[in-house]
């Protein structure tokens, strides 16, 4: 059966299937040694040889869907020309390529998810599907009643507002306190920048829950893979939005 080639590409793990476009938009896809400029091309991964950078694509049957518990210092990503330690490295165990879905910053830790089904990433991650994410948040300081109302209400970081949170204090504790905030969209640095915004500083921060999924007791620098049943229930969450 043939498939388009964006769609082949985000299956076999090189990447998500905007990231494939993008590929492709680049000159780096060829098929059956010539390259690709279109990204509707259709591909038969029975019988054609695809490559991205002079490199074979292999297929391997099957999703996977991994949570990792991200630890800080870490890149969210595949590979990094600094040298830095990757999100992909702790997966090793995993023959089939995978990349993060969304991004996770350097200076935290937490739930990051790693698949390779494109479709699921994209699912996740585009605005218009509003996933929720759950932070552990420690604040230099203590928000006031403004400073909290701003950050459920939206603060402009960026150039733009963000859209309403859900802020809950845990604990005040002189100098610092422990919150819970939620968010629905994924800009960079985001839950730092809206702090900052409103004149406190992030000491730490960690991801514990996407959608209906939760960090729970794993380790950092652990992994597990997902049940059928989380997987249906993210993919649910994000439907249920649009």
């Amino acid at each position: 059966m043939q498939v388009r080639m964006q769609k082949f590409l985000a299956g076999a793990g090189v990447a998500s299937r905007r990231g494939a476009e993008k590929m492709i938009a680049d000159g780096r896809v060829m098929l059956n040694g010539e390259t690709v400029l279109e990204a509707g091309v259709r591909v038969d991964p029975r019988r054609d040889r695809v490559t991205v950078d002079g490199g074979e694509v292999e297929t391997q049957a099957g999703y996977v869907y991994i949570m990792l518990h991200k630890p800080e210092g870490v890149v969210t990503s595949a590979s990094d020309p600094q040298g830095r330690p990757c999100a992909v490295d702790f997966v090793k165990g995993e023959p089939r390529r995978v990349f993060p879905v969304g991004r996770l910053d350097y200076d935290s830790s937490g739930l990051l998810l790693l698949t390779n089904d494109g479709d699921f990433a994209y699912m996740l991650t585009h605005p218009k599907h509003e996933v929720e994410k759950k932070y552990s948040v420690r604040i230099s300081g203590v928000p006031d009643s403004d400073a909290l109302g701003a950050l459920e209400n939206g603060v402009k970081i960026d150039g733009a507002k963000t859209a309403r949170a859900k802020v809950k204090i845990l604990g005040r504790h002189g100098t610092y306190c422990d919150a819970q905030i939620t968010i629905r969209e994924g800009k960079n640095r985001q839950i730092r920048k809206m702090c900052e915004a409103v004149g406190h500083r992030v000491i730490r921060l960690k991801r514990i829950g996407v959608g209906n999924l939760y960090l729970g007791a794993l380790q950092k620098g652990a992994y597990r893979y997902l049940t059928q049943a989380e997987v249906g229930g993210l993919t649910a969450a994000a439907k249920k939005i649009i």
